[in-house]
């Protein structure tokens, strides 16, 4: 079933939101500075082309220097990744068949704005 939610999922909006991480990712590896965030961006990319299966857990060493990079996380490129995940759900949330692909993308917003101290696993 994650497979074939995976399939729908990469053809109704992977492959744009994932273009849109990749593109945050190389505008933070050009920048040098920001190699960090261009880090969790790659890895968030790649988490928002094959969602299903997977899931983000907060990672407890994680900690003041995650806070402070998550806030300028969120002035460079946060907001805009984050309202793509919602620009997308809108018109998901319209058809039934699409529904759990918009709740899907609400999830991803929470980790747009916050990506540093988050991991990515597989549910078992």
């Amino acid at each position: 079933m994650r497979t074939l939610l995976n399939i729908i999922w990469l053809v109704l909006s992977g492959v744009w939101l994932f273009l849109g991480w990749m593109l945050a990712a190389l505008i933070m590896f050009v920048l040098i500075v920001t190699i960090p965030w261009g880090i969790a961006a790659a890895r968030i990319g790649v988490y928002s082309l094959w969602p299903f299966g997977k899931r983000v857990v907060e990672t407890p060493t994680s900690g003041f220097w995650a806070l402070i990079g998550n806030v300028i996380w969120v002035v460079l490129a946060g907001w805009w990744v984050a309202l793509s995940h919602i620009i997308t759900a809108v018109p998901l949330a319209i058809t039934i068949i699409g529904i759990p692909f918009a709740i899907a993308n609400i999830k991803m917003v929470p980790v747009a704005l916050l990506p540093l101290g988050k991991r990515i696993v597989d549910i078992d």
